[in-house]
């Protein structure tokens, strides 16, 4: 079996104190199996130098509609409501053909390999089960590792507060087809709309179908203005709902003991911290969540709006909460004296409780013995980075951008080397994906 020895990289590997060290990671297949100074390779084995270079888990992403990368930018000035009109109800997110979904999904994923991002929950529109299909295929291409969050059309009959409709009965197909094994780098989750945007009997059939199928059940939940009144999470937590295998996207605006139901389920929580505050869900929770020490993660959610990398959504997270606590000191007459969440707490949020909240944790999160290799190099040579100066992990949070990516594995296999990713045809598949992107802006003008 193929080694890889990764040699005398600083290694954070996000357990305990996430206290950097100098140390080798021995590589056998897909599986880390040696972590410690020195290792003496064998041989045949390729050796990796990343001297001076910062070496930890890859990003874990819980949020993101990967298929939006073939409209990007399109929403860099629009509200929440704006975003609904325009991609469900029949508009642009109906235009895609399969082939259209699964270039879609492939540019999308390398776009997250990219920048660091080893894992995805890709939160899916599918139209037909010819979309699902064509999804799928595009994230394995890409090589990433990912968890393909099986969703429904976006029309109105099934997104509206008294829909009836179930969840597309095709998730039980592909589940049979695609996710028969868990030793595989793509996983199934359900991407089901929750009792905001259906009927609560709709709610209680699909969390039931997740269950069914072994699946997380995902759902946007809890923001906007109906967010404080509907009072979904008591309801869900009054009817034994509430549990480790639902992830909760955005619930900015709930009561706040809503938040200890939260973390007394087990259920986690998706912040996407850019999106939220500029799109009109609400103040991030992130803070609501962490002090009763709930399993907060973070993800990039629509990349109409925003780039798809974590740099920026650690950094938003934690400066949104950081501002948010310092004005209500200020507010009482004092000046803050210490920050109460970290750039550990938020690095974390971006690894392991991502790896955590899509059940993952046993395979990756953290760099340690045993666990598959999702990892990534961070060179620290550019002016934003250097010198480091025995702070890795601010310089990782705050600091650190996309291009500062050097090399990214997922399951031990190489799909980033010396800032470049390692996908055959990249210019050819840009074409694909420019002609995709215009054929559907043109067939919403012809519809128009």
């Amino acid at each position: 079996m193929k080694q890889q020895l990764i040699k005398n990289g600083l290694v954070l590997d996000m357990k305990g104190n996430h206290k950097p060290q100098a140390k080798d990671i021995l590589i056998e297949g897909k599986w880390i199996r040696d972590i410690r100074p020195n290792i003496e390779p064998e041989v045949d084995t390729e050796i990796i130098d990343a001297e001076g270079k910062i070496v930890m888990p890859g990003f874990v992403d819980t949020h993101r509609h990967v298929w939006e990368s073939l409209l990007r930018h399109i929403g860099t000035d629009w509200t929440l409501l704006t975003y609904l009109d325009k991609l469900y109800y029949g508009n642009l997110g109906s235009m895609l053909t399969p082939e259209d979904s699964y270039i879609a999904n492939l540019w999308g994923a390398l776009e997250a390999i990219d920048a660091g991002v080893t894992t995805v929950l890709d939160w899916s529109m599918l139209e037909t089960p010819e979309h699902a299909d064509a999804s799928i295929k595009g994230l394995q291409a890409a090589g990433i590792r990912a968890v393909f969050a099986h969703g429904t059309p976006g029309y109105e009959a099934y997104w509206s507060r008294d829909s009836e409709v179930r969840h597309p009965k095709d998730a039980k197909r592909v589940k049979k087809e695609y996710f028969q094994s868990d030793d595989q780098l793509l996983t199934m989750a359900l991407a089901i709309r929750g009792p905001e945007f259906s009927s609560w009997e709709v709610t209680l059939d699909d969390i039931q179908l997740a269950r069914e199928l072994d699946a997380i059940a995902s759902m946007h939940i809890g923001f906007g203005t109906w967010g404080p009144h509907d009072r979904s999470i008591t309801r869900m937590r009054d009817a034994g709902l509430l549990d480790s295998d639902l992830n909760l996207v955005h619930v900015n605006r709930i009561q706040p003991h809503e938040y200890e139901y939260i973390a007394e389920s087990g259920a986690s929580l998706s912040v996407t911290p850019e999106v939220e505050m500029m799109m009109g869900h609400g103040y991030p929770a992130t803070g609501h969540l962490h002090k009763h020490r709930g399993l907060v993660t973070l993800g990039v959610d629509v990349v109409v709006a925003t780039a798809g990398d974590m740099f920026a959504q650690m950094k938003f997270a934690l400066q949104a909460e950081r501002a948010w606590q310092n004005e209500q000191r200020l507010d009482r007459g004092e000046m803050p004296e210490q920050l109460k969440m970290t750039t550990n707490d938020v690095l974390t949020f971006a690894t392991l409780n991502g790896a955590k909240a899509l059940k993952l944790d046993d395979k990756i999160g953290t760099l340690d013995v045993g666990k598959e290799a999702d990892l990534l190099l961070i060179n620290p040579a550019s002016f934003n980075l250097f010198p480091l100066n025995h702070e890795p992990v601010g310089a990782v949070v705050q600091s650190a951008r996309p291009e500062n990516v050097d090399s990214v594995f997922i399951a031990g296999r190489p799909v980033k080397r010396h800032g470049k990713l390692l996908f055959d045809d990249l210019d050819g598949l840009r074409n694909k994906v420019l002609a995709a992107s215009e054929a559907v802006f043109h067939r919403q003008a012809a519809k128009n």
